[in-house]
């Protein structure tokens, strides 16, 4: 039993209280999730720059002169903003892949969270208003973001294992449910070359539909594929540069309570999750139907 919320801002007036709304909606999850806690925020990007969000259990250490360390490396600039144990490099676009490749050598203990023009991910283990506490969440603005709070069932708890995943370029996923046929994927998509770190069922998840679109599907087929080839029972919420999708299993029997107004679309595992969101009362507001594909997008 795990906690899922998500937020598609339409009305640009709402974007500078977009972390606050989320942490809200997430920290009503608690109950669902106790282990551990995440958020994607997607941000504002900037021509030819993109950003990595990094997790360090050492930070002290590993962040001290880390920009300037892979500056030197990458022959460009780089900054670095730390918030706890996580940090963001500021760095060129096209720099990310030899960026991961220096990150191995110079800092080996790090663990990239996320990739991309947009994206940062933060996710830690502990209570979510802890964690939304640890990382200043609520002071975040944006257009859209996801959040995640976990119950560990099938594998240890540690911030590896908490969500959101990213297996790619401003791409990540949240998931409340199992996956039976994981283990298969997994050796399946690292033979096709897609990054897994983790033994965890949701990283398979994301790294499926990294895959597919990098095949050539839109996220829509990606997810359509994703009802043919993924096992089990489950929930996607997908987030993207652009948007965000959600996807149920066949069998749907892990809850989820949608909602949209003329300011936003929101999603929860529960409807609790949404009735601080301004305008709710006016909302329409419905479960998501099974093997049925949502998606908004910018």
């Amino acid at each position: 039993m795990c906690g899922i919320v998500g937020l598609f801002l339409k009305d640009k007036a709402l974007e500078p209280r977009l972390g606050a709304l989320l942490t809200d909606m997430l920290v009503t999850m608690t109950d669902r999730g106790p282990d551990s806690a995440g958020i994607a925020i997607y941000g504002q990007g900037m021509a030819g720059r993109a950003r990595m969000t990094l997790q360090s259990d050492m930070p002290e250490r590993d962040f001290q002169t880390l920009a300037q360390d892979l500056g030197a490396v990458l022959g460009g600039e780089v900054s670095l903003r730390r918030k706890d144990t996580h940090a963001v490099l500021d760095l060129p676009a096209d720099s990310v892949a030899d960026a991961r490749s220096a990150l191995a050598d110079l800092r080996p203990s790090l663990r990239v969270m996320s990739a991309g023009e947009r994206i940062e991910i933060y996710k830690e283990v502990g209570l979510p208003r802890d964690v939304a506490r640890r990382f200043d969440l609520a002071a975040m603005g944006g257009t859209h973001g996801i959040g995640h709070t976990r119950m560990a069932t099938e594998s240890a708890v540690t911030t590896e294992g908490a969500h959101p995943f990213s297996t790619g370029a401003d791409q990540c996923l949240v998931h409340n449910g199992s996956l039976s046929n994981h283990n298969n994927w997994r050796r399946r998509l690292r033979r096709e070359g897609i990054r897994i770190d983790s033994q965890n069922d949701t990283e398979v998840g994301a790294a499926y539909l990294t895959w597919k679109m990098r095949e050539g599907a839109s996220l829509g087929e990606a997810l359509d594929g994703a009802l043919e080839d993924l096992d089990g029972f489950f929930t996607f919420v997908v987030g993207t540069r652009d948007g965000f999708g959600v996807v149920r299993d066949p069998i749907a029997c892990k809850p989820a309570v949608m909602a949209e107004t003329d300011q936003y679309v929101a999603f929860g595992s529960e409807y609790r999750a949404l009735v601080g969101l301004p305008g709710i009362e006016g909302a329409r507001v419905w479960e998501p139907e099974p093997a049925t594909v949502y998606f908004w997008s910018h």
